[in-house]
């Protein structure tokens, strides 16, 4: 009985090695799963934009390591006269916490974060976001400029917007807008991200 058992175990375990190299194959030759989760990581982030932060390793006179982190540099955009007023005003609330309600520095909600920029550069506009959305000329994706505002729903697909934010910059990098977000407060972002394209619903150029 053993006899018989042994071989077929052995058969077992050569097609199991067998099939964990074929998983574990990148580039001709076999890798770890740690290889293989950074070459992962690697390829899905090798055309991505570049993060707002970069990671240096130092060696110290005395041999030893310390990691530094930059901020990437604020991207400067295109607009002027008033528009650049806004963009100002909205980037000088950055890190104010979201506050559903929300208009001071306290707290502030997505809406509320516009009105109080356009109010400091001397621009009245509505104070809720459904009423922001057509105040103004809707405007394509692909003509957006800094000072356009763009609007998002809840979840990928809906048309109900219950988002608002303001775009900063358009340049071959892309568009990034700033808004108060629910989890990391005022924040600017890009428009190109998974996340925002899903929910994205329309943009409108301000009238002023």
């Amino acid at each position: 009985m053993t006899t018989k058992i042994l071989p077929l175990l052995l058969l077992a375990l050569l097609m199991l090695a067998g099939c964990h190299r074929k998983l574990n194959y990148r580039d001709g030759q076999y890798r770890s799963a740690r290889e293989m989760v950074r070459l992962k990581k690697a390829g899905r982030y090798a055309n991505s934009r570049p993060t707002d932060k970069t990671k240096t390793v130092r060696t110290t006179p005395s041999g030893a390591r310390t990691k530094v982190v930059t901020k990437r540099p604020m991207r400067v955009g295109s607009a002027t006269g008033t528009l650049a007023s806004v963009i100002e005003a909205a980037r000088s609330y950055q890190g104010t916490p979201y506050l559903y309600g929300g208009t001071t520095r306290l707290g502030l909600d997505c809406s509320g974060l516009l009105q109080l920029s356009f109010g400091q550069a001397g621009v009245n506009i509505p104070r809720s976001s459904n009423e922001q959305a057509v105040w103004g000329t809707p405007v394509k994706t692909t003509e957006l400029q800094p000072g356009d505002l763009v609007f998002f729903g809840a979840a990928p697909g809906s048309r109900t917007i219950t988002h608002v934010g303001l775009v900063t910059v358009v340049d071959e990098e892309g568009v990034d807008f700033i808004h108060a977000s629910t989890s990391l407060g005022v924040v600017e972002n890009s428009l190109e991200s998974d996340y925002y394209l899903s929910r994205f619903i329309r943009a409108v150029r301000p009238q002023l």
